[in-house]
Parts: structure tokens; sequence; C-alpha cells
């Protein structure tokens, strides 16, 4: 990975890459990126964990929630999932579908990866239909919902540093074949018309993640789907929030056997990286291609209207080592306050339909 990535830097005509460059090659690149390669990345044996990872809960949820929502709107009992990892969720979801509900069900995974790809099928197949297509323009004319968990966070962002009341582009360089930070002055026209939209000031030392790409997914997802909604878990901040001074360095860092590394240069290829997605600004770039917001929730509020309670009071068991304990359990983790739920948003966006909050949950 270093070789390539020194290679890329050198054939750069400032010898100098993009952060988003960077995070695109270590993530992405067919063969060396964390994202492709045959290991194990979420769980206690990975690098980080995620909701559908700690139980089928959540799955499960989704599912029972989606089939009352296809029932009052007469949508297409069709259900996408972006970047399903290793298939945790959709697992989950096909369980409670077959189980409890056993209606006609298309499902379809988008996943770039081969590697995930490979275990998804291992998962789900031959006990479930689940189709497998690489990239979302593969898909025409759509109806129905597209679902992602923590997918806007793992995508490429330029990295923007303000320097004695200038803006800088803080690049990655090569020196005595280590990689090093190095800034120039802010000359992409897409980041300074990107930071003038979404109303973006820094301070003086300010560092700030801006993400080109995740504007682009957003606009991938629109031109896919013709009637239906696009639901979105992750976790990030409001304009608002990116101005309160303990966020004044960004929220870029790596996640390496669930440490969090400071320095994403460190072991290119190696560790996952995320940052906190710009809430305002997927909401606003949504709403220019035609998405127009329903509502945005905390999950664990989110979770509370799609009735979760219902599963902790419908399966009561006083044995506290039973799965059914096990499993209320999680449910709790999910709910409480303090649980995983409190740090990520489930934001609802429609197309070609006319819904309420309330529409959402209760028809």
């Amino acid at each position: 990975m270093i070789n390539y990535l020194q290679t890329l830097i050198s054939n750069s005509p400032t010898k100098l890459i993009s952060y988003a460059d960077y995070i695109g090659a270590v993530l992405y690149h067919h063969e060396y990126g964390y994202y492709m390669k045959e290991k194990q990345k979420v769980g206690r044996q990975g690098d980080f964990i995620t909701t559908s990872n700690i139980s089928d809960v959540y799955g499960r949820l989704i599912a029972k929630w989606f089939s009352s929502f296809c029932e009052k709107t007469n949508l297409s009992p069709v259900f996408c999932e972006i970047g399903g990892g290793n298939g945790r969720f959709a697992k989950a979801f096909l369980q409670e579908w077959h189980e409890s509900i056993n209606t006609p069900l298309q499902y379809i995974m988008v996943e770039a990866s081969p590697y995930h790809r490979k275990l998804q099928r291992e998962l789900l197949m031959p006990d479930y239909s689940v189709a497998q297509v690489e990239r979302l323009d593969e898909l025409r004319a759509f109806e129905g919902v597209i679902f992602s968990n923590e997918l806007f966070d793992a995508l490429p962002v330029h990295v923007v540093e303000m320097v004695n009341g200038q803006l800088f582009e803080v690049m990655v360089g090569c020196q005595k074949e280590e990689l090093v930070e190095q800034t120039i002055r802010l000359i992409n026209p897409a980041i300074i018309s990107f930071m003038e939209e979404s109303k973006i000031e820094l301070v003086e030392g300010q560092r700030i993640e801006i993400p080109l790409a995740m504007v682009e997914m957003i606009q991938e997802i629109s031109k896919t789907l013709t009637k239906g909604i696009v639901v979105t878990a992750d976790y990030g901040y409001t304009n608002e929030e990116w101005k309160n001074p303990l966020r004044a360095k960004g929220s870029l860092r790596g996640y390496y056997q669930h440490k969090m590394m400071g320095n994403i240069l460190e072991s290119p290829g190696e560790m996952d990286i995320t940052t906190h997605i710009h809430f305002d600004c997927l909401i606003q770039k949504g709403e220019q291609v035609n998405l127009k917001l329903v509502t945005k929730l905390r999950q664990d509020e989110f979770l509370l209207k799609a009735g979760i309670l219902k599963d902790l009071e419908n399966h009561y068991d006083p044995n506290p080592f039973s799965m059914v304990s096990k499993r209320n359990r999680a449910i709790r983790s999910l709910i409480m306050p303090t649980g995983i739920s409190s740090y990520f948003h489930i934001i609802i966006q429609q197309k070609g339909l006319e819904l309420s909050e309330t529409d959402v949950f209760t028809g």
C-alpha cells in the first residue's frame, strides 16, 4: 500500500494528493483498500462495531417497520441496502420477514467489496433470495426504500483549515518515505462552493472535513430512486454543532482493533477511517435533487416510534441467562440514553410521495 501511495503522490503535479484521494485509495483500492481486503472488520475480532452487529434486534425491527410502512403507503416491498458489509443486518431483516411477515419481498444489496459480497452470499444464500449489485447505478427506475447504515461516514473527505485568516486545504505528501500533511491555499472551486452554500465559516485554527463524495452519493441515490424513501442511519453534526470548540480539529479518525487512531496516515490500508457527516448538508443537497426531508430523529427515538418496546413487552423471561433475556438486554442497550443509539440519527427523505412523520410511523 505504501509503495502505491508514494507512486500516486510522486505522479501528482504538485507532489501532493488530497485527503479525499488518500482515503479513497486506502479504503477502496481494488487490491490494497481496507474494505476490499479479505479481513474481518466488524465485531470483536475486527476494528469496529455497528448497531446491526450487536444483536439481530435492529434488523428485525426495521423489517417489521418496513412491512407496516409498505402496507400504509402501497409502496412496493423492495428494500435496497447500500454497503451491507458482512450481511448481519440483512440476515436479521430477512429472518424476521420470513418468520412473521412472509409476503413477497425483493431485497437488493449494493456492495463494492468482492470480499463482502462473498461473506453476504455465505451468510444468506441459499436460505434467502438476495440480489447483489456492485454499484448503485446498476439499478434503474427503482421504487421502494434505499437504506444505509454508516455509509456516508466512510466516504472520502477533503480537509480544510483556517490559518492566519486564510483557508488552506490539508494535503498528503511524502518526506523521507513517510506520509506527512502539507497545506496549500484553498483553490478547489467545488470545496469553496460547498462551504459557501453550506454557510460554513471557520475560526482561526479550526479544521473541518468537506464531504464532496457525500454530495455525489446523494445525487446518485436520487437518480436511482423514482418513488420511495431514503433511510440513512449515521452519526454527524449540524452546522451549529460543528461550531463547538471541542470539534475545532474536525472528526477525521481511524479505528484499529477497537482503538481510536488520531493519525490516519499511519498503517494505510490497515484501519477503518471515518468522519462525522454534515447533517444539514445531507438534507440541503437532498432537497436540491428532489429528496424531500420527512424527519430527522435520534436513533433511539426512531426505534421507540417504530415499536421496539412491544418486543420488550412481548418477550419477557425471568431467567437472566436465557436467549430471550439476552435479547431484551440488547433492546435496552439500543434505547438507553447513554447507549449506542444516542450517537446516531435516522434521516428519512422521500421522493414521489407526500408523507409526514406521522405517516411514516402510524399512517
